[in-house]
């Protein structure tokens, strides 16, 4: 098995690090960036599409490149490397991925064009206020009338829901089962704020919006599924980008911050806490690039598990590095104004947008009945 990149893959890589880089190596750009709405700079999210890089994930025939999740995960971790507030994670792998899957022919073609173009951002209305990452909607209900169909209920939150062009909403259908929808983003009523790494969500509310079928009115509760168990592979991709550099810097701050005449590398103490850091870092990148190759090529069930054993992971990691770089930056990394708690705050926000740790110890759990009895004597 091999894990390196080959030479499209690295050139991509260096065209996305090039263009992300430019716009936010210097931290003080991002942070302008996220002071003021829609929290994101559109002149790059528009390069971004200009590049292909939005397209990434999408049949060209749709408008996209027909790339696979390998050289999604590598944007994703370019974005991660420098908090790219863009909303490439929940715009395109998440709500583009779910437009790909159920849309028909004739929505795909528009839709993800657009996407693909950076002329539209869509953004997935699922979540509900009382739920904890379920595939299924309950608190917005789609009615029919006669060939049209309205949408009645709240959805929170809603990442980017308020910038969005477009939403795309699951609401429970008359019959039983859950629904995709597409709806203008402004035909519903947004009521948007900054989330705590800077990004945005929205509280939407729908008063018997006009909606449109995405593709076939059946249940979508398996397509939901799947499609969320991919964006998990791709968040913690994301994550893993974050993680690379918030070790990076602790490790560089340790190497020239001086205490009692000499710099703190030379406490052993810290070099074990170091060390830590490294080895939570690496079973990371080590699963979270075997979850990748699984989305690849393996069967729902098969990426299920994977996003849960990877999702499990990058939780766990994130935790621990982005806490010990705090940490280990002493008081300075407990301000606003430094780089590295932002780098923290991003990583639970990522924990916590499609099941935190928590949940997928649950998931796991559910599954050990599953799997085949092994003797250990055997």
């Amino acid at each position: 098995m091999d894990f390196t990149y080959d030479d499209e893959q690295q050139a991509l890589r260096d065209a996305v690090r090039g263009l992300v880089g430019k716009k936010y190596a210097d931290f003080e750009n991002r942070r302008r960036t996220v002071a003021d709405d829609p929290g994101f700079d559109e002149d790059l999210w528009k390069s971004l599409g200009e590049m292909g890089i939005l397209g990434l994930p999408f049949d060209e025939e749709d408008g996209g490149s027909g790339a696979g999740p390998i050289e999604v995960g590598i944007v994703a971790q370019e974005l991660g490397r420098v908090l790219a507030p863009e909303p490439f994670l929940t715009s395109v792998v998440l709500t583009g991925g779910l437009v790909a899957m159920t849309a028909s022919d004739e929505q795909r073609t528009d839709v993800i064009g657009a996407l693909s173009s950076g002329e539209r951002v869509l953004a997935f209305a699922h979540h509900e206020p009382g739920s904890r990452w379920s595939t299924s909607a309950r608190a917005v209900t789609a009615t029919r009338n006669g060939d049209a169909w309205t949408l009645s209920g709240v959805k929170e939150p809603v990442i980017q829901g308020a910038r969005a062009d477009q939403l795309v909403v699951s609401a429970a259908l008359p019959d039983g089962g859950t629904g995709l929808f597409l709806v203008d983003g402004a035909d519903s009523r947004r009521n948007g704020y900054a989330t705590h790494d800077g990004g945005r969500a929205a509280r939407v509310t729908f008063t018997d919006t006009p909606a449109v079928p995405l593709g076939e009115v059946t249940d979508r509760s398996a397509e939901i599924a799947l499609v969320l168990d991919g964006s998990r592979i791709i968040a913690g991709n994301q994550a893993v980008g974050a993680m690379e550099v918030a070790l990076q810097s602790t490790t560089d701050y340790l190497k020239s911050r001086k205490q009692f005449g000499v710099t703190l590398n030379t406490f052993q103490a810290l070099n074990f806490r170091a060390a830590d850091m490294y080895v939570a870092l690496e079973l990371t990148t080590s699963i979270v690039a075997w979850a990748t190759m699984v989305l690849a090529e393996g069967t729902p069930d098969e990426v299920a598990d994977a996003a849960a054993r990877a999702s499990l992971q990058v939780s766990r990691g994130g935790r621990h590095v982005g806490q010990e770089a705090i940490q280990l930056h002493g008081g300075i990394g407990m301000t606003a104004e430094y780089a590295i708690g932002s780098y923290t705050s991003h990583l639970t926000a990522l924990d916590h947008l499609f099941g935190d740790g928590n949940h997928q110890v649950g998931v796991l759990a559910g599954r050990v009945g599953s799997y085949d009895e092994v003797d250990p004597l055997a």
